[in-house]
């Protein structure tokens, strides 16, 4: 069945969905805007600069109040929405804190949308009322150093930090394993009965897939211990190892997360590193 690009589908009393027309390796079938509230609304996540995206949203909220435009974190499938459609609406933008591009390596271009400024910046704790409803921040850096989730009637809209589809990417220097263990691990601590994500489908066992993920990165974390025991010593000698077949567009995220793992593996001691090299201890 072909997504259903443009089209809100209702999923529970409250909230709504639009698949933006983005599909792509790192996408899956696009990145899903959310609208929650009834008489009033916020938006997460308005998406990428795509003029029939933020049509289709403003035609959603309708005569509606738009209260918000909720943006969890600055890639460019994300946040680049969120200035035209305020533009818009009048609706103030609220999230994340902006990052220096400086700060993230080079072609951070390509994937950080450099021109996000929020009109509120919001941090873990702050709490907004969408009809009647509170809305709740919970920081979860890791996938980038500014993520966010936002909390309402008992969902979570998880952005990037935890997806329907795929394990989460985290690539230096902005991404950070253990900052994304310790965000997983504040996620394991609540009882959210739903996790929407920003790519792929609603998450109906929370605390199953958490556990799920925090396996798996244990495991790729062992695995790359075993891999440089074997005598493998650089990233793409572990990925060619570690992922066997995997998509040749896919290889340079993969060694962003190896290089994520071996940095954290570092602080802790276990590995050591000698230029582009590493090595086990």
């Amino acid at each position: 069945m072909d997504a259903p690009y443009g089209q809100l589908e209702q999923l529970e009393p409250g909230i709504a969905r639009l698949l933006a027309h983005n599909p792509s390796p790192f996408t899956f079938t696009g990145t899903q805007t959310y609208l929650i509230g009834d008489a009033e609304v916020a938006v997460i996540d308005p998406g990428p600069a795509d003029d029939d995206h933020v049509d289709a949203i403003r035609v959603a909220i309708g005569s509606r109040p738009l209260r918000a435009i909720l943006v969890t974190h600055t890639h460019r499938d994300h946040s680049p929405a969120a200035r035209p459609l305020a533009q818009l609406t009048g609706a103030p933008v609220m999230g994340c804190a902006p990052l220096a591009l400086e700060s993230v390596g080079p072609r951070a271009d390509a994937a950080f949308d450099g021109d996000y400024r929020p009109d509120r910046e919001l941090r873990d704790g702050d709490t907004l009322e969408v009809d009647g409803w509170e809305v709740a921040v919970v920081a979860t850096p890791g996938h980038t150093s500014n993520h966010l989730c936002f909390a309402y009637r008992g969902a979570l809209f998880t952005g990037d930090h935890v997806m329907g589809w795929s394990t989460t990417v985290v690539i230096p220097p902005d991404g950070d394993m253990a900052d994304y263990m310790a965000s997983l691990g504040k996620l394991q601590g609540r009882d959210d009965r739903v996790y929407y994500p920003a790519h792929g489908p609603a998450v109906t066992r929370p605390k199953q897939l958490i556990r799920g993920m925090l396996g798996h990165r244990m495991q790729r974390e062992r695995q790359i211990q075993r891999i440089l025991e074997g005598g493998a010593r650089d990233i793409p000698a572990i990925v060619a190892e570690g992922y066997p077949g995997l998509d040749p567009k896919l290889v340079p995220a993969a060694g962003g997360t190896v290089l994520a793992h071996l940095l954290d593996l570092e602080r802790r001691g276990l590995v050591e590193r000698a230029g582009e090299l590493w090595i086990g201890r």
